[in-house]
């Protein structure tokens, strides 16, 4: 049974920064690419960033030069760093695979405070 469980959001400041994490389990996570969605509220989803099998990754504009997404193959989970958030950043965070029927796990939600 393929599950993906997100973790790693909370309550942040302008400017700060968190590491979120998804734990893949149910399929051979170390063959398929990885990517990181959100949605905003009253928003659709998108893309902002994803992960090759063997590492690679790429970035939407919004995030370039802000969040690095990671993996670890071992362990089967990928990983997004995001370093100098914004109030727009405000969103529910999903992980899924590119290239594997995975579905959506329940995701994390990233939140400013004033």
């Amino acid at each position: 049974q393929v599950q993906l469980v997100e973790s790693g959001g909370g309550l942040v400041q302008p400017g700060g920064s968190l590491r979120l994490s998804c734990a893949a389990s149910g399929f051979t996570f170390s063959n398929y690419a990885m990517r990181w969605y959100r949605q905003a509220p009253g928003k659709r989803s998108e893309l902002g960033a994803a992960i090759s099998s063997d590492g690679t990754p790429d970035y939407a504009g919004f995030v370039k030069g802000r969040f690095t997404i990671s993996r670890d193959n071992a362990n089967e989970r990928v990983y997004l760093q995001m370093n100098s958030l914004k109030p727009e950043d405000t969103a529910v965070y999903y992980c899924n695979s590119a290239t594997y029927p995975t579905g959506w796990g329940q995701g994390t939600q990233v939140t400013f405070s004033s």
